[in-house]
């Protein structure tokens, strides 16, 4: 396969300045497309974490070398941290939650935690292929932000009650959850005054500085100005 070109930087507490060589990787590395949400996931707990790392910008349909050596499907998000390669965005952010352990991502108690993982596993299944349909454009785009709007929705009760999804304290979940949120608008998505719970909840995540270091430039472009925290 023909080398090709990817944007690396160096993401840190404070800045990210560009990574120049090609093979250069420091302990951590994360493979990421630079609009999809499960690679926007894993950056976010890698944001709540605090966590240093290099970040290598993928192109789906011109994939880097580096990426095809490391993991046979050529997937994002890929995670290597020295020898270690993890690939599949739940197990890339179960590790890093452990890896870390400050501050936690998951509650201690074994219910709590079956909730959340049950609560993603929806969430994969019903909401994120109707973002793919309608990222997809054409005919069925529309039923798709039909359907998305009424899963969310009908997921308002959750959103009232606690502070973060199904948890008083941010876990898992909301590093996935958010990343939708924060996408209804380019998704051409409104949710009106039934979703105010939704949008309050939104707010509070978009306003932390871990939020906004989880973000690429094209994931900044997808709020206007005057709607981002």
């Amino acid at each position: 396969m023909a080398a090709a070109a990817s944007r690396r930087v160096r993401i840190t507490a404070g800045e990210s300045r560009m990574v120049h060589s090609a093979r250069s990787r420091n302990a951590l590395t994360l493979f990421t497309t630079a609009d999809d949400i499960q690679c926007h996931r894993a950056r976010l707990v890698l944001a709540a974490k605090g966590v240093s790392y290099e970040r290598v910008i993928v192109d789906p349909a011109k994939p880097p070398e580096d990426l095809a050596d490391l993991n046979p499907y050529v997937s994002t998000p890929t995670l290597v941290d020295r020898d270690l390669t993890l690939f599949n965005t739940s197990v890339v952010c179960e590790y890093l939650d452990e890896r870390y352990p400050h501050p936690p991502l998951m509650p201690i108690d074994p219910l709590s935690r079956a909730r959340l993982r049950v609560a993603a596993v929806r969430i994969e299944k019903d909401w994120l292929p109707e973002v793919d349909v309608i990222r997809a454009g054409g005919r069925p785009a529309e039923p798709a932000r039909k359907r998305l709007r009424e899963h969310l929705l009908a997921s308002v009760p959750l959103f009232k009650a606690s502070k973060f999804f199904l948890n008083p304290e941010m876990s898992l979940a909301d590093c996935l959850v958010a990343p939708v949120i924060w996408r209804l608008s380019w998704l051409g998505i409104e949710l009106g005054r039934e979703g105010k719970p939704i949008i309050d909840y939104g707010e509070r995540l978009f306003n932390s500085q871990g939020f906004a270091r989880s973000m690429t430039e094209e994931e900044k472009g997808m709020r206007p100005i005057n709607e981002q925290a």
